[in-house]
């Protein structure tokens, strides 16, 4: 298996003249402020962007801020809307319910005008992120490059915050997350999946394997869905900062996805995109971290944390790698749209996990 390729063109805006018109627009918030260090993260989101900038200003105590945008729709987006208002909201109430680390939201700003879409400003966390490209999995960075007691410290704390936020934040605050339908949470939650999937493919070739995903989905449809909670949505470690000298959680990151969702949606999330870069890393003949995010240890320390012993894992781990093989189809389609790849007569070599999610659908894979 080939190494992952480069990240694919994310947006069709300059950093530079973003720059200039948020310091345009803070100065009608806090007049006299100054943008300085205007940047983009080396691990800018496939979704939403983010700049990264300071503030000089004798009035303000936040020096560092990360500003999350809408994304370009000149960039042939991956999801249909960006709710920027709905992750502010999200993240407002985490912060204000739970004690995990959620940066401090400093603004909302809904005018489309001032930067070209929605956007909020953040308090900035320091600190280091498990890399996505080249995955963390792979050798050559600073997570798999440490202790395999260091790894265990993460990887508890990591958990943590999974068992945290759906013991503490109270469920009934979570409920304005449910899409628009009928049925239970998890039946409105999958049917969101394949309206998304309906709009990722629409005028295009479908993916005979991402349905066959959907039709097993129902034949594994667990008989007790168990209760719902606020899910975090994108729950891996790739979007949490952690601390410069050491493996403690410093900022949850990344709440687009959020939802009101059975607590084992937010572990199938888990498990998988981990399993996701461990078995790339197999293909590209390293050995990973075969001993590091095991879905078994997973699974015991959350029911070890908060009394409830996750469920119907099959099918949750199978709905986490279909909507994960979803983004992968949009992203491809995005790569061929900009001339970065040509379209396969085959749709579902284009989802780059279809080998394991193909075992999934068979019932091989675990």
């Amino acid at each position: 298996m080939a190494a992952p390729a480069p990240r694919p063109r994310t947006s069709t805006r300059e950093p530079e003249e973003l720059g200039r018109r948020l310091a345009a627009w803070l100065d009608t918030e806090l007049p006299g402020a100054e943008v300085t260090g205007v940047r983009v993260p080396a691990s800018n989101g496939m979704s939403s962007e983010t700049l990264l900038f300071g503030i000089e200003h004798p009035d303000t105590p936040v020096r560092g801020c990360a500003l999350r945008l809408a994304a370009d729709p000149a960039a042939y987006t991956v999801f249909p809307t960006y709710d920027m208002p709905r992750q502010h909201r999200v993240m407002s109430l985490v912060r204000a319910h739970t004690d995990l680390p959620v940066p401090r939201v400093l603004w909302l700003e809904r005018d489309p005008a001032p930067l070209g879409a929605p956007f909020f400003v953040m308090a900035r966390a320091e600190g280091r992120v498990p890399p996505d490209v080249m995955p963390y999995t792979y050798e050559g960075n600073w997570l798999h490059s440490a202790s395999d007691s260091e790894r265990a410290e993460l990887q508890e704390a990591s958990i943590s915050l999974l068992a945290r936020l759906h013991d503490q934040f109270p469920a009934e605050k979570a409920e304005f997350l449910l899409p628009e339908g009928s049925g239970s949470p998890l039946r409105r939650h999958v049917d969101a999946q394949r309206a998304y999937y309906a709009w990722v493919v629409e005028g295009l070739v479908p993916s005979p394997l991402l349905e066959r995903a959907f039709a097993r989905l129902e034949e594994l449809w667990p008989a007790d869905e168990g209760p719902s909670v606020l899910n975090w949505g994108d729950a891996r470690i790739g979007n949490v900062v952690y601390r410069a000298d050491g493996f403690e959680p410093v900022a949850v990151l990344d709440w687009e996805m959020a939802a009101y969702a059975p607590r084992e949606v937010d572990l199938g999330w888990t498990v998988y995109l981990h399993r996701f870069f461990q078995d790339l890393t197999v293909g590209f003949g390293q050995s990973g971290l075969p001993d590091f995010l095991r879905r078994a240890d997973i699974e015991r320390r959350y029911a070890e944390l908060t009394g409830h012993t996750p469920r119907d894992m099959e099918f949750h781990t199978l709905y986490a790698a279909l909507r994960h093989g979803i983004v992968m189809l949009r992203i491809a389609y995005r790569q061929a749209h900009f001339g970065e790849v040509e379209l396969p007569a085959d749709p579902d070599g284009l989802i780059l996990h279809h080998a394991s999610l193909r075992a999934m659908v068979q019932g091989t894979y675990w």
